[in-house]
């Protein structure tokens, strides 16, 4: 699995977390910064990681910013995006299961790191059921 990760500098700390965590699991991950604290904008890191996961040259995304939510504005403008913000496992677990969600989006000043990290596992490693939910998946790429 290749997994792609930006953030802004509200996100960046667990961003740093995130990365370390998926490569002590072995799991290639990008890295498109920021790569500082300096305060930035997050629909140009949501940008990077949407395009490559739309276009397939990842299997999936992730995006940290203070909160998630703006991040998880942005990358749902992009065509073939299923953007997800999450701060349990329990929705971890349900938006790959039901939605097919290929991009994971999370807040820094929201959850902490044990817990971020329990949800990137747990998104990581469940699949989509398929079935009934693949229709409604259809209803939404129109």
């Amino acid at each position: 699995m290749k997994v792609i990760i930006g953030s802004d500098h509200g996100g960046f700390n667990l961003k740093k977390s995130v990365v370390e965590h998926l490569e002590d699991k072995g799991i290639e991950v990008k890295d498109v910064g920021p790569f500082n604290l300096d305060s930035v904008d997050y629909p140009d890191y949501a940008k990077p990681v949407a395009e490559a996961v739309q276009n397939g040259e990842y299997d999936r995304g992730i995006l940290i910013c203070g909160t998630g939510i703006g991040m998880n504005i942005a990358a749902n403008k992009y065509k073939g995006i299923r953007a997800a913000l999450v701060h349990d496992t329990f929705s971890a677990h349900a938006t790959r299961e039901h939605n097919n969600s290929n991009i994971l989006n999370m807040g820094e000043r929201v959850i902490g790191q044990g817990l971020a990290l329990d949800i990137v596992d747990i998104w990581l490693n469940t699949e989509f059921e398929g079935g009934r939910h693949e229709r409604r998946i259809e209803k939404i790429e129109g």
